[in-house]
C-alpha cells in the first residue's frame, strides 16, 4: 500500500507531500490544477520514462520519493532479497531523480538500480489504469495483452513467441535448404575434392624445409664434387701440389738453418701450413666418399616440390598455408553435411513445432479460462452500469497454425443493446459507452491483480448522472480489500470515497489539502456546478457525503 508521496520540483509542482490511508482515496480539484500529475509522479516514481521536460521551470531537478507498506507481498520480498535491494521490516522506498540535463537515477531502499529494476518493482506495488484505457481497448494486440495479463500469463505468452520464432527460424532454414539444395551438394562435391586432393598431398612445414635444403644439395652435387677434387688436385695430388712444395720448402730451410740461427724460428710456420692443408685433404676426401650423386632421388625431390607449387598456384596461396587451407575445408563440410542432413533438419523442425504448440496450448487454457470469466464478470458490471441487455463477449478464434501470438486470435466483442448480435467492440460501442465497458474491464481486471495499490486516472470520463454512482460505488466496493486511488471530475464518485484530497493551484503552483468533512462539503458543492456555490448545492453535497 502507498503510504507516502513526496514531489519535489516536478512539472508545476513545487512541493507535495501526501499521507494515504487504506480504503477508496479520491483527487479532486479545478480543470488544470494538477490533479493528473500526482499520478504522473508515481508512474515516474515506478519507473515511466521521462525527459528533462517533467523538471519544473527554473528548478535544478525534479525528485519523486513513493514509501510503501510491503507486507504480505511475498513475492516482491523474495524479489528484494534477489538483488539485495531489502529495506525496513514491512517498508520500502521508491525514489527517482531527473535533473535538467535530462540524466535519470532510481532507488530502492536506497541503493542504486536500473530504469527496469525500477519497473519490475513497480509492478509488484501499483496498477494504474489511465485515462486513455478505453481507446487502447479498440486495439486488438491490447486485448490480447489485457487478456493475458488478466490470466497472470505474460511470461508464457513470451516464451510462445520465442517457440514460435524459433520454429519459424528452422522450417525458412530447411525451405531454404531444400531450394538450395542443388547448389549445396555441388559445393560439397567441390570441398570434398579439395579437402581430398589436400590430404594426399600431405604437406607438413617441417618436411617441406627439409625437401627444399635436400633438393638444394642433390641440385647441385656435380658441381661440389668436382670443386672438392679440384681443391684435393691443387693440395696434395697433382704435379706441384702445396704439399710437395711445402716439403720442398721444408727440406731447404733445414739445409740451411745451420747457417743462420734465424732460419730456425721461420720453419715452425712452415710445420703448420703442412699440418692444416693434411687436414683439409683428409676432410675433402672424406666428403667426396659421402657425397652422393643419386639422380633419381634428385628426381623424387623435383616431383614434389612440383606438387606443393602446383596445388598452392591452384587454390592462390603460398604453400605454408596450404594445411590451414585443408581445415577450413574439413569444417565447411563438417558444416554443411550438419546442415545439409534433410532428415536431421526435419527432426528439429518437428521438435520445435512440438514444442511451441505445448506453450501454445496451456497459454490457450489460460486464455479460455480467464475469457469465460472476463466475459461473465464485464457483462455483469454492465447491466450495473445502466448497460441493461448488454453483453461482453471474448472472442477467441482459432489460427490453424498458430503464430507469434498462440493459436487464436482474441478480440472482444459487445452488445450494447438487448437482443442486438455480438459485434467486434471498435464498430459497436459510442464513446460513453465505451468508457463503461472499459472501467468494467478495469475493475474486473484490478480484482484479478494482486498488487495492493489500483490507481484510476479519470476512467469515468464520458460518464454521468446515476451511472457516475454506480462507478463510485465499483470504486469503493474495490477500496474494501484494496488502496483504490482516483482522480475524478465526478461528485457522485468523490462522494463515495473516504479520503479526498482538493489539489488547487496558487501563483502557478499545484498543491494538495485532504479535506475534512466540511472541506469535502463544499469541495463536492463545487462540482455539482454553477458559479457560486449556494446553501441548495450545500445542503445536496451532504446529501451525496451522508452527513
Amino acid at each position: 500500500m502507498l503510504q507516502r508521496l513526496v514531489i519535489l520540483d516536478f512539472a508545476i509542482v513545487e512541493k507535495v507531500e501526501i499521507d494515504f490511508k487504506s480504503g477508496f482515496t479520491v483527487f479532486t480539484g479545478e480543470t488544470g490544477a494538477g490533479k493528473s500529475i500526482l499520478v504522473d509522479a508515481l508512474a515516474f516514481a515506478l519507473g515511466e520514462r521521462a525527459d528533462a521536460g517533467v523538471v519544473r521551470a527554473g528548478a535544478e531537478r525534479a525528485e519523486i520519493n513513493a514509501e510503501f507498506l510491503v507486507e504480505g507481498i511475498p513475492e516482491f520480498a523474495r524479489w528484494l532479497r534477489e538483488f539485495d535491494l531489502e529495506g525496513d521490516d514491512g517498508l520500502c522506498l521508491l525514489r527517482r531523480i531527473v535533473d535538467a540535463s535530462g540524466r535519470s537515477r532510481a532507488y530502492v531502499n536506497g541503493r542504486s538500480v536500473t530504469l527496469q529494476q525500477l519497473r519490475e518493482a513497480g509492478e509488484y506495488l501499483v496498477d494504474i489504469h489511465g485515462q486513455h484505457a478505453h481507446q487502447s481497448l479498440l486495439k486488438p494486440a491490447m486485448q490480447r495483452e489485457m487478456l493475458d495479463g488478466l490470466a497472470g500469463a505474460e511470461k508464457l505468452a513470451m516464451e510462445v513467441s520465442e517457440a514460435y520464432r524459433a520454429w519459424s527460424h528452422l522450417m525458412k532454414a530447411r525451405l531454404q535448404f531444400e531450394e538450395n539444395r542443388l547448389e549445396a551438394d555441388a559445393q560439397r562435391e567441390s570441398l570434398s575434392w579439395q579437402a581430398n586432393e589436400l590430404s594426399r598431398l600431405a604437406f607438413d612445414p617441417d618436411e617441406w624445409e627439409e625437401t627444399l635444403r635436400e633438393h638444394g644439395r642433390l641440385s647441385h652435387a656435380v658441381s661440389l664434387l668436382e670443386g672438392a677434387r679440384f681443391v684435393l688436385d691443387v693440395l696434395s695430388e697433382s704435379e706441384g701440389a702445396c704439399t710437395s712444395g711445402l716439403s720442398s720448402a721444408d727440406s731447404r730451410l733445414a739445409s740451411i738453418e745451420s747457417f743462420d740461427p734465424e732460419i730456425a724460428s721461420i720453419r715452425p710456420f712452415i710445420d703448420a701450413a703442412q699440418i692444416q692443408i693434411a687436414e683439409a685433404v683428409h676432410a675433402l676426401r672424406h666428403y667426396v666418399d659421402r657425397l652422393d650423386l643419386d639422380p633419381e632421388s634428385l628426381q623424387a625431390l623435383d616431383a614434389r616440390i612440383d606438387a606443393v607449387h602446383s596445388t598452392a598456384r591452384k587454390y592462390r596461396v603460398p604453400p605454408h598455408e596450404l594445411p590451414a587451407l585443408l581445415e577450413k575445408a574439413k569444417l565447411r563440410l563438417l558444416e554443411l553435411e550438419s546442415a545439409g542432413d534433410l532428415d536431421a533438419m526435419l527432426e528439429k523442425e518437428s521438435s520445435a513445432r512440438r514444442h511451441y504448440l505445448e506453450l501454445a496450448g496451456r497459454l490457450s487454457e489460460k486464455r479460455q479460462e480467464m475469457a469465460r470469466q472476463l466475459s461473465v464478470g464485464v457483462t455483469e458490471s454492465m447491466r450495473q452500469l445502466s448497460m441493461a441487455g448488454g453483453a461482453f463477449e471474448v472472442h477467441l478464434e482459432a489460427i490453424e497454425e498458430g503464430d507469434a501470438h498462440g493459436k487464436e486470435k482474441v478480440e472482444f466483442l459487445v452488445s450494447a443493446n438487448p437482443g442486438m448480435p455480438l459485434r467486434p467492440l471498435s464498430k459497436v460501442a459510442s464513446g460513453g459507452e465505451l468508457s463503461r465497458i472499459s472501467l468494467a474491464i478495469q475493475v474486473m481486471g484490478s480484482r484479478a491483480q494482486k498488487v495492493q495499490t489500483l490507481i484510476f486516472d479519470e476512467v469515468d470520463v464520458g460518464i454521468g448522472g446515476g451511472v457516475a454512482e454506480i462507478v463510485g460505488r465499483l470504486l469503493s466496493k474495490l477500496g474494501c480489500d484494496r488502496q483504490v486511488l482516483c482522480v475524478t471530475h465526478l461528485p457522485q464518485v468523490a462522494s463515495l470515497a473516504d479520503w479526498q484530497f482538493s489539489i488547487s493551484k496558487e501563483n502557478g503552483r499545484s498543491r494538495a489539502q485532504l479535506l475534512d468533512a466540511e472541506g469535502r462539503v463544499e469541495e463536492i458543492a463545487r462540482m455539482l456546478g454553477g458559479v457560486e456555490i449556494t446553501d441548495t448545492t450545500r445542503t445536496h453535497a451532504r446529501e451525496m457525503l451522508g452527513i
